[in-house]
């Protein structure tokens, strides 16, 4: 499967009382930029990220959300949402973003990126958009936008092909992940079976099926 890059987007630093991080400041505002980025193993050259607590590091270096999904953000709420929008780095077109498997491999200009985890909704993302029941709303969609890690650092600009070059048997997708985490945990075993999910994302799984069988 082959998209393309919408747009590389970076985030500049905004000041709110909706910022998660404890100096009032977060890098969700991403914007898109001219020309190739350099996407390196600890993130894309030139973003800012306010809350490294939960942001960023090698298992969330990179963001990418579909184009196509924020069409659908974009009717529901009656308003433009620009690349950038939803915090993420790559705005991918033709790309299935929440279908994609963990694990599998894009080859994004001269990077080599790997699926990791969706992204879970916050408040400060519901600030930034100034949409109360975002949380809510966002998790009942269960179009999360993937993170992914970087195995080969490179250069990635728009118009750049998004090539899967490689995908894991086991299948388990990106959208699954997701509501497994949040609505639907009886999907939560299947989980385990999937060896490219972070150990982080992996322990707190097996310390909730612990919990659900005692």
């Amino acid at each position: 499967m082959t998209g393309r890059l919408a747009a590389v987007n970076l985030g500049v630093v905004t000041e709110a009382e909706w910022a998660g991080d404890a100096s009032g400041r977060s890098g969700i505002d991403k914007r898109p930029v001219d020309g190739p980025v350099s996407i390196r193993f600890d993130g894309v050259a030139g973003d800012f990220i306010g809350e490294r607590a939960h942001h960023g590091g090698p298992d969330q270096a990179v963001y990418a959300y579909a184009e196509e999904d924020a069409g659908w953000w974009a009717t529901e709420l009656g308003r433009a949402l620009r690349p950038g929008a939803f915090g993420e780095n790559l705005t991918t077109y033709a790309v299935d973003v929440t279908g994609a498997v963990v694990g599998e491999r894009w080859a994004v200009g001269s990077a080599l990126l790997q699926v990791t985890k969706p992204r879970t909704p916050c408040t400060t993302f519901a600030g930034f958009w100034g949409v109360p029941d975002l949380i809510k709303r966002f998790t009942v969609r269960a179009a999360p936008g993937a993170y992914l890690r970087v195995l080969r650092e490179g250069e990635a600009g728009a118009g750049d092909p998004v090539e899967v070059v490689d995908r894991p048997a086991h299948g388990v997708t990106i959208g699954e992940v997701f509501r497994a985490t949040t609505l639907e945990p009886a999907l939560l075993p299947r989980l385990l079976d999937v060896p490219e999910l972070p150990e982080p994302l992996r322990d707190k799984i097996r310390r909730r099926l612990g919990a659900a069988r005692s």
